[in-house]
């Protein structure tokens, strides 16, 4: 893609921010919020848009964004609570609900609990902004990422989580991403914040009211201080036309737990980025992941954790079901660095190919600088089993039945690590859809 292009993408974008959006913020206690904008804006107009030239993006093209110079979307939702009832969680008493990026207090239901801070990320931060300050922007480099840096130069509604030293909150935390409006840009934006001895659940929910063709460009970021434990679902449903473009890093302290499940269904093209760093001993994450695609979609994850710290350990499964004429692309990195002594390490990208016209490209990758570590990665791609396949037809089943069963079984071993029963079964039910549906 040639440098004018990607000047004249970035500079209908900026364009449409405000006319006083360098100029500082009416609170001086949020004037490092302003400054942290005007840094994005300048790092992004010196990033250059990625290309299937670079090595980081060459299974994905998103050239067709340069022709998509969606402006961003601006807060007209009139949503009622019925409206967004099929994507409610029964067991969250927390949720946080987004309209095309804004924040939306009608749809939203905050409980009175002093123990945690859920809300609005630029009204919530006059309250923590010390704490906020301290984290927001540091964990995803947008420095070096050209969409972290757009979505940080357009940062406005988010959700920010301050979980509290010894705080464990019993029910899920929701926070529901609904894009509604077409050829728009959203810029949702996560900050939870783990204090010692913390607890909780999170789900980070992308869905879509409608076939629209927008793009959603998201960042989050996760800071477990000592002993804090996080689970987080992350769900992507987006509009088929849809462009998703995430990145979320990860930042574990000693004794912390991460487990993250994603599960991608949505969007035309989407890329997801994760980050998980080590910073002191004896942390630990689990990462699993889902994608399962069909027709002209294409999924993109790319993970990087890295072992700085000596006795972490970190297990990480990653699977794709693709169909029709699909392409899904993983690059897993794992990193253990020379004093990253005792690592324990594990790696799987497991593939399935419904199509002889679907695609997969995986690439898991282990470095390791360290001489005593427990390290393993594989890597396989395959269809559907024959005999398992004849196995279930002498019980009884035909073939279409068979193979949809098949399918799914593949898929619902990641499906059996959400913690959350209802968001559980509403994804079971919309894999068995998919299935069918791509038969």
């Amino acid at each position: 893609m040639s440098e004018t292009i990607t000047n004249d993408y970035l500079g209908c974008l900026l364009n449409a921010l405000p006319a006083d959006s360098r100029n500082s913020g009416a609170q001086d206690t949020l004037d490092w919020l302003q400054r942290l904008r005007n840094e994005a804006i300048d790092r992004a107009g010196q990033l250059r848009f990625p290309t299937i030239k670079d090595e980081e993006w060459r299974f994905t093209d998103v050239s067709p964004l340069a022709k998509l110079p969606y402006k961003p979307a601006q807060k007209t939702s009139a949503l009622r609570l019925s409206d967004i009832q099929p994507f409610c969680i029964v067991e969250s008493a927390h949720r946080l609900v987004f309209v095309d990026g804004h924040f939306s207090p009608e749809l939203s239901r905050l409980s009175k609990d002093d123990q945690f801070m859920i809300g609005n990320l630029t009204a919530s931060a006059l309250a923590k902004a010390p704490l906020a300050e301290a984290h927001l922007g540091q964990h995803v480099q947008f420095r070096d990422n050209f969409f972290a840096a757009l979505n940080t130069a357009f940062l406005q509604d988010g959700a920010l989580i301050v979980l509290p030293e010894n705080c464990a909150v019993s029910t899920p935390i929701h926070l529901l991403f609904i894009a509604t409006q077409e050829q728009t840009t959203q810029y949702p934006r996560c900050l939870l914040i783990g204090e010692r001895n913390s607890q909780a659940t999170v789900i980070e929910d992308y869905v879509a009211l409608g076939a629209n063709a927008y793009i959603t460009n998201s960042v989050a970021e996760f800071s477990l201080a000592d002993n804090t434990q996080v689970n987080h679902i992350r769900v992507q449903r987006e509009s088929g036309s849809a462009f998703h473009l995430a990145s979320s890093a990860v930042a574990l302290e000693q004794d912390s737990q991460y487990r993250s499940v994603s599960i991608t269904l949505g969007a035309l093209i989407s890329r997801f980025n994760l980050d998980v760093e080590f910073n002191a001993q004896a942390a630990e994450c689990t990462i699993d992941g889902l994608a399962m695609i069909a027709g002209r979609q294409l999924a993109d994850t790319h993970t990087r954790i890295d072992h700085a710290k000596p006795h972490c350990t970190s297990h990480q499964q990653h699977k794709c079901i693709v169909d029709g004429s699909s392409h899904a692309v993983f690059n897993g990195k794992i990193i253990v660095r020379p004093h990253a002594q005792r690592t324990n390490s594990s790696q799987s990208s497991r593939n399935l190919l419904l199509s002889g016209k679907a695609q997969i490209d995986t690439k898991p990758q282990l470095e390791i600088f360290a001489d005593d570590v427990k390290c393993a990665h594989g890597a396989t791609v395959g269809q559907l089993d024959n005999d398992e396949i004849f196995y279930l037809k002498s019980r009884g089943l035909n073939e279409l039945t068979a193979r949809n069963l098949l399918t799914y079984a593949f898929g619902a071993e990641i499906l059996d690590r959400i913690p959350v029963p209802s968001l559980k079964h509403t994804l079971e039910q919309a894999i068995l859809n998919q299935t069918t549906q791509n038969s």
